[in-house]
Formats: C-alpha cells, sequence, structure tokens
C-alpha cells in the first residue's frame, strides 16, 4: 500500500477535529485545550485525512468516557526538526484503565496508526501518547510563524483565565512571540496593581463585568491597552459601543494567537512608540534570580564562550572551530537524505551577501530579525558543518541571553570575515567534487 503523503497546515486539522467534536462537548459541557509546543512546525507533510480521523475517534472516546471538565491535547515536537521527526501527541490524566485504553487503541484505531506508521507509547496507566513521524514543510526554518512588523513586538499580557490550564496554554502561545506574560490575579497584584502597564488584556468571559468594562474603559481613555475577551464559539456575541475590545475564541492555537497580535497592532505599527517598563517592585526576586545567572556563567566560561578577562564580553575560541568540516556536513545530510552539494549551494543562494544586510538590522536596532536570522544562521551552518559560523551565530544568540546588545555592532565586521571564509571553504569544495 502506498503512502499518501502532502503539505498540510497542523492548525486547520486541529480545528476540523474541534468542529466535529462541538455537539459532544457541549452535551458533555467540557473544555478542550490545545497545548501545542513553540517546536510543532505549522506545515507538515503527511496524511492529513487520516490524521484527523485519528484525533477525532480518539477524542470522541476520550469525551465519552471521561468525567473530567477538561481534556487537554499536548503537541510536541523535537526542538531540531531536521527533514523527518515524530510529533508526540498526550492527552495525560485520564480517568479510565490503560486495558481500556489499549483496547480502543487496538481494536479502532489500528488502520489508522498503522497508516500513519504511528508508535503508541506506553510510559503511564492512564496516559495516552502517539508518536506519529511527519516530514517538515521549509527546511531550516525553526520561526513557523513570523510577525510582519517589529513594532509588534515587545508587549506585555495580563492573562487572567478561569482553567489554569487553558492559561497555561494561552501563555506559550504569548511567549512564542516573546512576549512578557502575567498570569492571574495574584501576579498581578504583585506587579502593581497598575493596569495602564499592559498593552494587552485577555480576560475569560467568566470574570467579564459590567464593572469591570467600565473601568476598562476609563483605562481605555488614558493608555492604548487592547481588551481581549476569551469566549466559546457559541457565547461570542456583539461587541459593546462604549469599550474597544475584541474576542479570542476556543479552542485557541498558535494560528489564532499570530492572528489576534496582527489584528491589534496593524492600525498603530508606523508610530513604533515603545512603552516604557518602569515599575516599582513590591518584592525583590533577584535573590533567586543571581544564583541561576552566576551558574549558568560558570558553565560557559568553562567552554571558554566568555571571555576570561572581561566576564561581559563573549569571545570566541577559534582554535577549536573549523570552517567547514565537509566529512561532518556529508553525515548531517546523509542522515536526512538531502545532497550535501545542494545544501551547500543553497547556503550560498541564501547567505551571500547577507553580511550587508547584518549589518544593515544592526544598525537599525531591529532586534527581532536579528534574532531569527540568527537562528535560521545556525540552523543552517550546523546542516552543512561549518563549525566556526555556528559558533559565531550561537554567539550572538548568548547577546540577547545576557542582555549585552550594545556589543551587536562589533559582530558585524567579524560576520563579514567569518562569512568571506566560509564561501571560499564552499567554493573549494564544490569546485574540487565537480572535477
Amino acid at each position: 500500500m502506498n503512502k499518501i503523503e502532502n503539505f498540510f497546515d497542523i492548525n486547520i486539522v486541529l480545528m476540523s477535529v474541534f468542529s466535529s467534536l462541538e455537539t459532544i462537548i457541549d452535551e458533555k459541557n467540557i473544555e478542550l485545550i490545545y497545548d501545542i509546543d513553540a517546536t510543532v512546525p505549522k506545515e507538515l507533510k503527511g496524511n492529513a485525512e487520516v490524521l484527523s480521523d485519528l484525533l477525532t475517534q480518539l477524542l470522541t472516546f476520550v469525551l465519552e468516557n471521561t468525567h473530567k471538565k477538561e481534556i487537554v491535547l499536548s503537541l510536541l515536537a523535537p526542538k531540531d526538526f531536521l527533514y523527518e521527526e515524530s510529533i508526540s501527541f498526550e492527552i495525560k490524566e485520564n480517568d479510565f484503565s490503560k486495558e481500556k485504553i489499549t483496547s480502543f487503541l487496538e481494536n479502532r484505531l489500528s488502520k489508522n496508526l498503522e497508516q500513519l506508521e504511528a508508535e503508541i507509547i506506553d510510559e503511564y496507566s492512564s496516559d495516552i501518547h502517539i508518536n506519529i513521524p511527519f516530514k517538515l514543510n521549509e527546511l531550516g526554518n525553526r520561526r513557523y510563524y513570523r510577525l510582519p512588523d517589529i513594532g509588534m513586538l515587545g508587549k506585555k499580557v495580563l492573562l487572567i483565565c478561569e482553567s489554569s490550564k487553558m492559561a497555561t496554554s494561552i501563555e506559550k502561545m504569548f511567549k512564542y512571540f516573546l512576549y512578557d506574560v502575567v498570569v492571574g490575579v495574584d501576579a498581578y497584584k504583585q506587579q502593581g496593581s497598575d493596569m495602564a502597564q499592559y498593552d494587552i488584556l485577555v480576560i475569560d468571559n467568566a470574570f467579564n463585568t459590567d464593572i469591570l468594562e467600565n473601568t476598562i474603559a476609563k483605562v481605555q481613555k488614558e493608555t492604548a491597552i487592547k481588551y481581549v475577551l476569551l469566549q466559546d464559539p457559541k457565547h461570542s456575541g456583539a461587541k459593546k459601543i462604549y469599550i474597544k475590545s475584541t474576542s479570542l475564541i476556543k479552542p485557541v492555537i498558535q494560528e489564532t494567537i499570530y492572528e489576534l497580535i496582527i489584528s491589534l497592532f496593524e492600525d498603530s505599527i508606523d508610530s513604533r512608540d515603545i512603552r516604557s517598563r518602569e515599575t516599582k517592585h513590591i518584592i525583590d526576586i533577584t535573590k533567586y534570580m543571581n544564583t541561576v545567572v552566576k551558574k549558568e556563567e560558570k558553565i560557559f566560561t568553562q567552554k571558554n564562550i566568555l571571555n576570561k578577562s572581561n566576564q561581559n564580553i563573549l569571545k570566541e575560541d577559534e582554535t577549536e572551530r573549523v570552517v567547514l568540516d565537509s566529512k561532518l556536513g556529508e553525515e548531517n545530510a546523509g542522515k536526512v537524505g538531502l545532497v550535501y552539494a545542494k545544501e551547500l549551494n543553497k547556503f550560498l543562494d541564501i547567505f551571500t551577501g547577507s553580511d550587508r544586510y547584518f549589518r544593515q538590522v544592526v544598525n537599525e536596532k531591529q532586534t527581532w530579525q536579528i534574532k531569527e536570522f540568527c537562528i535560521d544562521l545556525e540552523k543552517q551552518t550546523k546542516t552543512i558543518g561549518a563549525e566556526s559560523m555556528s559558533n559565531f551565530a550561537n554567539q550572538v544568540g548568548l547577546l540577547f541571553v545576557y542582555d549585552k546588545l550594545d556589543m551587536l555592532p562589533v559582530y558585524t565586521n567579524k560576520y563579514h570575515l567569518e562569512l568571506t571564509k566560509l564561501i571560499a571553504e564552499i567554493k573549494n569544495y564544490l569546485n574540487q567534487t565537480s572535477k
């Protein structure tokens, strides 16, 4: 039997599954939560129809047999998704026996599991855990959702949600875009109970009252806070005239958070306003943070990534790095079924002249573009065995970790030199192998 594979959007599959389950969800008054890790690619290659059928049958079985009011379907993929990797689908903390789960999987879903070449992971008695292999649509792209403008970055969110599991899932999705997320009333009070410091307020409709909306309306006269109501599809209704608000409809997935951010800020990106984040700390948490930072600094020092004479400056031990390890690159390419020479030419096509781009985004202080550039650079150079350049990209990433972005201009000339050496090595290798 031939294996059917097409490119598909995982978000569309998950939403179609939810739509098919709405009747039973409403009847049993159960909350279905999608908890999707940032490592899960948006577009995959595989059999979307069989996957949708499998998830629909699996969740129907769980919804029909559970006494819980919340079911969480978790999706997780490896951090470095190369070409073909397994995505983990998990439903934890179920309230029925492992024997019942096993019987259902083997009798009802055996055909689907076989078609998807899925593996059932038997870890805990009450968990359902299935690994399914998929291929990646866009190789080397580790940022699956890219906001179109830097003006949409650097936001702060206050999230107040009835379900702690739902809050955890939504928090993770906002943090994907490097947002600062404060969750719950207690955390809000610890931050100073000042609503004006937030860019977005997301509140569960269960907590929404006329008094709260009146308060938000007053705050909106003084600030640009965005008010977002988290709602069930059947309860989403008309907006009130006196308050500027929008809705976030359950189930929440990464795509809907992405679309929400664009809709909230697409009309104001030209202003490039940066909100002041100066606040008075009620409690000092730096004594806990310092321990972690010092431990991390010690580890990096041992690897010669930190300059021994100045702990604030990052430095590479160039004697341990090679410009192009073709043997390693050939092994990397072979593992995922790629042609090494094509990957080298791909690097030349993408990154030739990129030193000018890198200098430009650094001069313009386009933090988001710099970070994404380094992520893509590190991924591609690891694939081709460009050890020295991969280490360079990692060093620039550490500048973000240690809040040393003022050092970025130092690295523009260094990148030019590294790129020149690497391109020369690649061309030399291609010339030799073509003879």
